[in-house]
């Protein structure tokens, strides 16, 4: 079980330390006034530094208990974090092997993951949209806009 605090912690934590991470990149951008006008770093350099009391305030909201759910011990009980980790495991596995198959191969296999697994819907069906997903992309994105998608380091080894 995870209790509202410890959420609230660890979610103001994080927020926080992607604040620090714009603050630091904005830094390299410049900020500040040149004979231009507002340095490229200036506007993400603000975000970051507002993110950052943003996270900083949730935080200790978070650690005194305090707010309309504070007296909410219990925010995610076991099977709801089975059901967000089957969202987001087979998410951050088809963000990890794009660069491997690309994004035609990894969103097939995620589409497929998320429908058929789970038994959410008949293998044939999800089989049939899984299919049609990497179509459609390909259609849209390729032929349409004409954007190419990553195609990953198996398609450059068929010489794709």
């Amino acid at each position: 079980m995870i209790s509202r605090r410890a959420l609230e912690i660890v979610a103001a934590a994080l927020t926080g330390i992607f604040g620090v991470v714009v603050i630091v990149s904005s830094i390299d951008n410049d900020i500040g006034w040149s004979s231009a006008g507002v340095d490229a770093g200036t506007f993400p350099f603000l975000t970051g530094i507002i993110i950052v009391l943003g996270s900083l305030y949730n935080m200790g909201q978070g650690a005194m208990g305090r707010g309309s759910l504070a007296m909410v011990r219990i925010a995610v009980t076991p099977s709801e974090l089975r059901r967000l980790a089957g969202l987001f495991v087979p998410a951050a596995i088809f963000v990890a092997v794009i660069p491997l198959v690309g994004m035609y191969l990894a969103s097939a296999g995620y589409v497929f993951a998320v429908l058929a697994l789970p038994r959410r819907q008949s293998v044939l069906r999800a089989l049939v949209i899984a299919a049609a997903t990497p179509l459609t992309l390909y259609v849209v994105f390729e032929r349409m806009f004409q954007v190419s998608l990553p195609r990953g380091a198996l398609a450059a080894a068929f010489g794709f």
